[in-house]
């Protein structure tokens, strides 16, 4: 996993050059910008446990089947292993939003991802609805705009903080897709 720093250093030492330049530059609005992070980030884990249970709502709202004999979230046992892994995916989102950076999300979350939900079975659109009503969940937090769940947060714009975390969970649905 490299944060924005390191990713930063590899590529320089990789082109045998100094830090500078529009790299320089990106490192400065990435620390300008720190608080919005630290707040984005905590906007979203102190809110996961609602975001990841109304997203599997949500999903199985629009389809009642999978709650039927049968279906993927019956039983308990299967409704926590649904539980478990929207937590497990939201988790390695906020962790590349803290790090400005996919690569432990891609590293660590989803890779093989895809392989072990056909493995078991897993439908993928009601996995994917579930990412997108994070996604949109994930947004309103950032913003700020969530109802009824109003944060203490840095002012200013974070428009660029949620379309990154919108990327992450994108890139979460497509690798399941």
């Amino acid at each position: 996993m490299l944060d924005a720093f390191s990713r930063v250093v590899v590529n320089s030492d990789a082109k045998a050059a100094y830090v500078g330049g529009s790299d320089l530059q990106a490192l400065k609005k990435f620390i300008s910008d720190g608080n919005k992070r630290l707040d984005a980030v905590n906007a979203i884990v102190s809110n996961a446990s609602c975001i990841v249970s109304d997203a599997v709502s949500g999903m199985i709202c629009e389809n009642p089947g999978l709650i039927a004999p049968g279906g993927n979230c019956y039983t308990n046992r299967r409704m926590a292993a649904c539980l478990r892994d929207g937590e497990i995916i939201l988790r390695y989102a906020s962790y590349a939003l803290l790090a400005g950076d996919p690569s432990v999300l891609e590293d660590r979350c989803l890779n093989g991802l895809k392989e072990t939900y056909i493995a078991l079975g897993v439908p993928t659109n009601s996995s994917v609805r579930a990412v997108s009503i994070m996604k949109s969940a994930a947004v309103a937090f950032i913003n700020n705009t969530a109802s009824q769940r109003k944060m203490s947060t840095t002012d200013g714009d974070c428009s660029s903080l949620s379309s990154e975390i919108a990327s992450y969970c994108d890139r979460v649905a497509a690798s399941i897709s």
